[in-house]
């Protein structure tokens, strides 16, 4: 798995396991509905570290928690 895809992921199980759907998050997050879209649906492939900073603070969770997931263990190289 790519960290676009674990990104992904993780971000659905989090949504999933709140309640929250995605123009749930682009609300709490401060974030538009169409970047969340955007990440959701793979079309952005790097979300920036601050955008990813306000989906997290829309998750209520920390970062450190955001990435304390067994899919960010495995990555595939991105260096090819």
């Amino acid at each position: 798995m790519d960290v676009s895809r674990a990104t992904i992921t993780r971000l659905r199980a989090l949504c999933l396991s709140k309640g929250i759907t995605v123009n749930g998050l682009s609300y709490r997050a401060g974030v538009t509905q169409s970047t969340v879209n955007d990440i959701f649906t793979g079309k952005t492939h790097n979300p920036g570290i601050a955008t990813l900073k306000k989906l997290c603070d829309g998750l209520d969770i920390s970062m450190r928690n955001f990435f304390n997931s067994p899919l960010f263990e495995d990555l595939e190289q991105e260096i090819k």
